[in-house]
């Protein structure tokens, strides 16, 4: 084989590409920052079209009362926590492959991790909308901060909601510098490869950076320490989150196995997320030769434990709440199998517990298809889940004389749908605007230049 011929290599399935060359990364990952075609314009207007409806219900209700959301005693956490809960978790499978994996030196996560980085800081932005819209009127938000004012108005620091504040804005804080640092080498890539005010502008965003011996050995020490403060918020953020029901003494939240349930759930519905955000990207962007079976393999697997792992904690809240002998326990475990939202339960289970179960198949775990159709059915579920742990137990707790039932309205439904639009057309910007591939970790992975 000549040095002109592109060398091959094996890839799950059999089937054989062309190793990319460290020329080949960089062209290929520029592309997909050329200007966007008619399909991106496409998707750009449906997602607009949605979150426009979204923030129009918003509006909707703000004007109207809380009472447009059906918010009404026992359930006035509904679905708008729910939803909050929901964004927390996705953003956990960002930090864990960034973060954890870097320092575990895991090299199939090369590929991903910026995509799934993204992925976190706009989880995180959508999940802070909700305590915003929850609050009704979203001005007086601010009282939760504390901060000298002349009413000597201070939170009740006792409150979950306020350590809510603290987890979640040092999450956010933390992922977007550690996403920031790891960006700029990759900005000065395309800085390198621009134009005009193209070039100005990521020349600033480049922090300067050149490539010097001098700034790698900073730029490595940097990453691995904002890699090792981040990893211990892969556990603490959610337990932090799980605390809000698991301090109260309503039955089916007052429980120590909140706190790895909610973990393992986060992780599980967060890599279902990435999957659903980076096959499109592969197929669309012709990513095949950096996204390959192998990274999917991996991913694929670690959603079948942690899917496994729940399963486990579903049986275990089942038995400890039969066991228990706490009437109240019995009374609402019974409830949520046998009444009003029985569906929610069943649809719970089945997407959370079975539909994994595929990825035992081997061909299962590198099908795009199977892969995506099994994500989308772990989100479905993992919504679900935050649903049947808030709404039932509300609506069923210790006095029958405060029973109710929550029914949705186009009100919020039409918001929680607007928020999934937030989330995507944000991401639709980053992709086309900054490297959703590492270019530089990319690189590593591949074979010296002869």
């Amino acid at each position: 084989m000549t040095d002109a011929e592109p060398r091959r290599r094996p890839i799950a399935g059999g089937a054989h590409v062309a190793e990319p060359t460290f020329a080949d990364v960089n062209r290929d990952v520029l592309a997909t920052l050329q200007p966007p075609g008619n399909l991106y314009f496409a998707w750009m207007s449906v997602v607009g079209l949605i979150l426009a409806c979204g923030i129009l219900a918003w509006t909707y209700q703000i004007w109207f009362g809380m009472g447009a959301a059906g918010k009404r005693t026992p359930q006035m956490w509904a679905m708008y926590i729910t939803t909050f809960v929901f964004w927390i978790g996705i953003g956990h499978a960002g930090t864990l492959i960034s973060a954890v994996l870097y320092l575990f030196r895991a090299r199939w996560r090369t590929s991903i991790y910026r995509a799934a980085e993204a992925m976190t800081i706009f989880a995180v932005l959508t999940a802070g909308l909700f305590p915003l819209i929850h609050a009704g009127r979203m001005w007086f938000a601010y009282f939760l901060l504390p901060y000298p004012n002349q009413r000597d108005l201070w939170p009740n620091f006792k409150s979950p909601l306020v350590w809510d504040v603290f987890a979640i804005s040092t999450y956010l804080s933390i992922s977007t510098v550690f996403f920031i640092v790891g960006l700029v080498p990759d900005i000065a890539a395309v800085r390198d490869a621009s134009t005009g005010w193209r070039r100005r502008v990521f020349a600033m965003l480049s922090l300067g950076w050149e490539g010097s011996d001098r700034q790698w050995r900073h730029y490595r020490r940097a990453y691995g320490l904002f890699a090792a403060l981040a990893t211990p918020l892969v556990l603490s953020v959610h337990s932090v989150v799980s605390w809000d029901f698991a301090m109260a003494l309503v039955p089916g939240w007052h429980s120590t196995l909140f706190a790895p349930f909610f973990v393992d759930g986060a992780i599980f519905s967060g890599f279902a997320m990435v999957l659903v955000l980076v096959l499109p990207m592969r197929h669309f962007f012709q990513l095949h030769a950096y996204i390959r079976d192998r990274h999917l393999d991996a991913m694929a697997k670690l959603i079948l434990v942690t899917g496994l792992v729940l399963t486990y904690f579903y049986v275990c809240e089942l038995f400890t709440s039969w066991y228990s002998g706490d009437h109240f326990e019995k009374a609402s475990l019974f409830w949520r199998l046998t009444g009003t939202y029985w569906w929610a339960l069943a649809t719970m289970y089945f997407c959370n517990c079975v539909s994994p179960l595929i990825l035992f198949w081997r061909k299962a775990r590198t099908s795009p298809v199977i892969l995506y159709v099994v994500s989308i059915l772990v989100l479905i579920g993992m919504w679900f889940e935050r649903f049947n742990i808030i709404v039932p137990s509300l609506g069923h707790d210790f006095y029958p004389a405060t029973w109710g039932i929550y029914v949705p309205t186009i009100t919020d439904s039409t918001i929680i749908v607007g928020s999934f639009a937030w989330f995507f057309i944000l991401f639709l910007g980053f992709i086309k605007l900054l490297p959703s591939l590492s270019i530089v970790e990319v690189k590593e992975t591949l074979s010296a230049p002869v």
